[in-house]
């Protein structure tokens, strides 16, 4: 620990966004990046605590401390390899984290903890920079193959563990590009996609096999893949989105919030659309019913698209501001989130619940909605209506309710998998599915979560299959 002091200091300082008048015209990541000095000094302010509560917050079990004092010091190729012992893709997490860790941390008490999440992305982009972060391809191979299907985080992570443990691995990807979610759910202006290019390139050369445009249950049989390969891990996410069915549900205008997001992104890409119909929000009132990460994605998108007015609704009430005792350091805080979407001109409002959908010769037109009230009865909250009812105008509405399981047909039905109480895939404590060689890893057997969580999930899956073959070697 180079300077004890330092956070008694040095005041937290973070990059911040680059101005609201010149982001909104563009899909460039709006984070702005300190200088290396700065940067250097913030990470000093890590006291290098007895008991490390950010490595408890953190998923993936980071050793903020560690790369923390190493980063203060200028040690970036040291700071960037304790990293990726934890994590494979800090450049991914520096980004699109909500930091946990930094919930975690002591100086939270104090509202200013350590930047660990922009530390992440600066010590990940200097490695990039200079030529630290490079291909490391396993010195032996095994004869086994591993067959990872879907190339979201959690597939991606599995795949990486599994080679370097010299398994030959196959990723196959249903859509044109590898990345999933990160790819075509994440908007450019949070996570640009050169960010997922240049790590992929690396994992190829580390002699990962990827195969696009490839779906498994479609294009070629999953019972084919079960018998060709050594082992079959399923991290195809959390795809079934959750719908609502007021009155109007059919009305055009209408769609679910990652449709939005991930023709969005094709368009920016120059790829060909996969939807039946172009959505976009250009002269629009636009209306994002669900008010987390996805529905403030909906917002930023709407707005560099041209909207006219964009609503964001939630049925929750709106959460305390700064402090919430009931969740109380060192847990995650459930208080007001305000995005940088949000920052960029969007009406927010709280415990609304859709009654219907409103609209003239089939085009949605305005949204009834009415307010609710939310009483604890039994330690559980219960929502009851109050009969106020407004109506907000809206051409596009988008669905952001979050997800509900993984997509069971077509793969999973051909696999014939057992599910859990949630419908997603049942694992053991191994994440081994009820099918004999068959694994699931990330959303598509826990639900809809984080990226920091799914790469933990593919890691721990990585751990158990390799685990599995060496036994049967």
């Amino acid at each position: 620990m180079g300077n004890p002091k330092a956070f008694m200091t040095i005041p937290r300082k973070e990059a911040g966004y680059r101005p609201v008048s010149e982001r909104i015209y563009d899909f460039g990541e709006v984070e702005q990046t300190l200088n290396r000095e700065d940067r250097k000094l913030q990470a000093s302010r890590c006291m290098d605590c007895g008991i490390p509560f950010c490595h408890w917050g953190c998923p993936l079990g980071n050793k903020m401390p560690e790369w923390q004092d190493l980063a203060y010091k200028g040690h970036w190729k040291k700071a960037v390899d304790i990293l990726h012992e934890t994590n494979n893709f800090p450049d991914f997490t520096g980004r699109v984290c909500p930091a946990l860790c930094e919930k975690a941390c002591v100086l939270s008490l104090q509202n200013a903890p350590v930047t660990i999440r922009e530390n992440e992305a600066a010590v990940t982009e200097v490695a990039f920079n200079e030529g630290l972060i490079k291909a490391d391809p396993p010195k032996h191979r095994t004869d086994k193959k591993v067959a990872v299907i879907g190339s979201g985080p959690a597939g991606l992570a599995a795949a990486q563990q599994l080679n370097r443990k010299g398994h030959r691995v196959t990723v196959f990807e249903k859509d044109n590009s590898i990345g999933g979610l990160m790819r075509y759910g994440i908007p450019n202006f949070k996570l640009n996609k050169n960010i997922i290019d240049r790590r992929l390139k690396i994992l190829e050369e580390e002699g990962i096999v990827f195969k696009p445009n490839t779906e498994v249950g479609k294009d070629i049989s999953a019972k084919r893949l079960v018998s060709e390969f050594d082992a079959v891990c399923i991290a195809i996410g959390a795809g079934r989105p959750r719908d609502i069915t007021p009155e109007g549900r059919d009305l055009k205008g209408i769609y679910y919030a990652m449709d939005f997001l991930a023709q969005g992104n094709q368009v920016l890409m120059g790829e060909k659309l996969t939807f039946p119909e172009t959505v976009f929000a250009k002269g629009k009132h636009v209306l994002v019913i669900g008010g987390g990460d996805t529905g403030s994605d909906c917002v930023g998108t709407s707005i560099r698209q041209g909207a006219v007015q964009v609503t964001q609704i939630e049925i929750m009430p709106k959460p305390p501001i700064d402090k919430n005792p009931e969740t109380p350091w060192p847990y995650y805080p459930y208080v007001l989130k305000t995005s940088s979407s949000h920052e960029e001109g969007c009406v927010r409002k709280w415990a609304l619940n859709t009654v219907a959908f409103k609209g003239k010769n089939g085009q949605l037109e305005e949204v009834l909605v009415e307010e609710v009230e939310w009483k604890k009865e039994d330690g559980r909250l219960k929502m009851q209506p109050t009969g106020k009812t407004e109506s907000i105008k809206a051409d596009l509405v988008f669905l952001a309710l979050g997800f509900v399981h993984p997509v069971h047909e077509g793969l999973l039905a051909e696999l014939g998998v057992e599910y859990d109480a949630r419908g997603n895939v049942a694992v053991d404590k191994r994440q081994q599915s009820s099918v004999a060689k068959v694994f699931a890893t990330g959303d598509a057997a826990t639900g809809a979560s984080l990226v920091v969580k799914a790469i933990a999930s593919g890691r721990k899956v990585a751990e158990s299959i390799d685990e599995k073959l060496r036994v049967e070697n």
